[in-house]
């Protein structure tokens, strides 16, 4: 309908890191497993450090709105790499994870300014023939 409002259309920056932190919850929940079950940490800190880091991922999910956010990504996958130190798998998996999670932030702001533009341009193009007419 001609007066109903859309809602602007959520990033791609946004939707790629929110599906990079939604994989990673999982495997967060299975490493706390792993570190459990090996015994390299006792039960609390291996299951709550994993509940904490799982549920601190879930809160950055909320908060993608907020730029800091982003920032809170990136400490997060520092973490994941370091608990390689917990069980050296964790820094193929940990790498692993940060390494999309860089190409999702810089693919995901290069196709949002470029759609940024593509949309400006198009708003401009239709200022213009409006002007001829």
């Amino acid at each position: 309908m001609a007066g109903e409002m859309t809602p602007a259309p959520r990033s791609v920056k946004r939707t790629l890191a929110t599906i990079v932190l939604g994989f990673e919850v999982i495997v967060v929940a299975l490493a706390a497993l792993v570190i459990f079950g090996l015994g390299a940490l006792p039960p609390l800190p291996a299951l709550g450090g994993g509940a904490v880091l799982g549920l601190l991922m879930v809160a950055v999910l909320a908060l993608l709105r907020y730029e800091w956010a982003y920032v809170a990504g990136w400490i997060l996958q520092l973490i994941m790499v370091a608990a390689g130190f917990l069980n050296p798998a964790m820094f193929f998996v940990g790498g692993m994870f940060a390494a999309m999670w860089a190409y999702c932030m810089i693919s995901g702001s290069r196709i949002d300014n470029q759609n940024t533009q593509f949309n400006s341009n198009n708003e401009n193009n239709e200022n213009n023939e409006k002007e001829k007419s």
